[in-house]
């Protein structure tokens, strides 16, 4: 019998190359959406790392969130669909509206394109950005019936991601016509980069790694993209996944300088220019007025972001590796990939 055939969308990122890993490893057959063919190669290359040369078993459709183009051929004959594009604006992007509109209406061309192929479920790349944002302290950790408060202090990212995620939602219960969904929400993705093009959350690792001065008090889940994909993969195929959001974190969360620590202990020669210093926050507020990176991890300095997995580990038997491994799987790989500065 012929293995289903799944749809990954936005098969360039870094959480979606780990699904369609995870997919051929189970047998299925892949489909994945690109901007241009011309980034076909690349995405091999990438895959070839992680360890699969799928041939005739992966195909490729041209299809862009901002258009309704090639959606209805990209679901066709699909029983999944992983849909994990999301929109990440460029420099040029300047309001709220850049980041939601594109994020929301994408969202539906997918959600719609499925349900008219009869695809059975889709699974949403969610974020915990639309979970654990806006709100004040929380005196327990964050869970999947909560949704961040967009009446507070939250970056356009996590506003695209909550808005986009509630329209997936509501799309479903009100158009679905028996399409089924389930959310992944993660916390902040590590573990292997399959190349130089890899999810900002490496970036911190990186940064670290190319010594940078110290970490801004900022607390974070962390989870292996590895595990973000199988947690996919479940969701897809377990029964108990329908209508279901999952966040995904490994363990408790992490303040930076914990995790320089970590590397600092595990990765010997290599985290030599590793600082383990918890920088002021007066100091990250100084750098905030010159610096746009800076200025969007103000609103979380010092704030406890730690977050639950156990809806995950109980309904769908989740069980991810530690968030210490996934730290150092990702700097293994940035040293092996030589990624880092000289």
């Amino acid at each position: 019998m012929e293995q289903a055939l799944v749809l990954v969308t936005g098969g360039t990122g870094f959480i979606a190359q780990h699904c369609i890993l995870a997919l051929l490893e189970q047998g299925f057959r892949v489909r994945t959406t690109v901007r241009t063919l011309a980034r076909e190669a690349e995405v091999r290359e990438h895959l070839k790392t992680g360890g699969a040369e799928p041939g005739e078993r992966l195909g490729f459709v041209v299809a862009d969130l901002g258009a309704d183009a090639g959606w209805a051929e990209a679901a066709k004959g699909c029983t999944y669909v992983i849909h994990g594009a999301s929109p990440t604006p460029s420099g040029s992007y300047a309001t709220d509206e850049d980041w939601v509109r594109p994020a929301v209406d994408g969202n539906l061309r997918v959600l719609r394109a499925a349900r008219d192929a009869g695809v059975k479920r889709v699974v949403l790349t969610s974020a915990f950005g639309a979970v654990g944002v806006g709100h004040g302290p929380m005196g327990r950790p964050f869970n999947e019936e909560d949704w961040s408060n967009l009446a507070g202090d939250v970056a356009p990212y996590q506003r695209s991601k909550t808005l986009s995620e509630r329209g997936a939602w509501a799309f479903v219960e009100k158009e679905g016509r028996g399409l089924e969904l389930a959310a992944v929400n993660p916390t902040a993705v590590l573990g292997p980069a399959l190349g130089a093009d890899f999810s900002h959350s490496i970036q911190i690792i990186k940064g670290m790694m190319d010594g940078q001065p110290g970490s801004p008090k900022i607390n974070s889940g962390f989870v292996d993209v590895r595990d973000v994909a199988d947690l996919h993969l479940l969701a897809m195929t377990h029964p108990a996944g329908k209508g279901e959001r999952f966040l995904a974190i490994a363990g408790e969360s992490l303040w930076l300088a914990d995790v320089a620590g970590i590397l600092r202990e595990r990765m010997g020669a290599a985290a030599q220019k590793v600082s383990t210093r918890a920088l002021p926050n007066w100091l990250v507020r100084l750098g905030a007025k010159t610096d746009p990176r800076m200025k969007a991890v103000v609103p979380m300095l010092g704030v406890n972001m730690n977050a639950t997995s156990e809806k995950a580990r109980r309904l769908l038997g989740w069980n991810p590796r530690s968030a210490e491994e996934a730290i150092v799987a990702t700097a293994e790989s940035l040293v092996r990939l030589q990624l880092l500065k000289a």
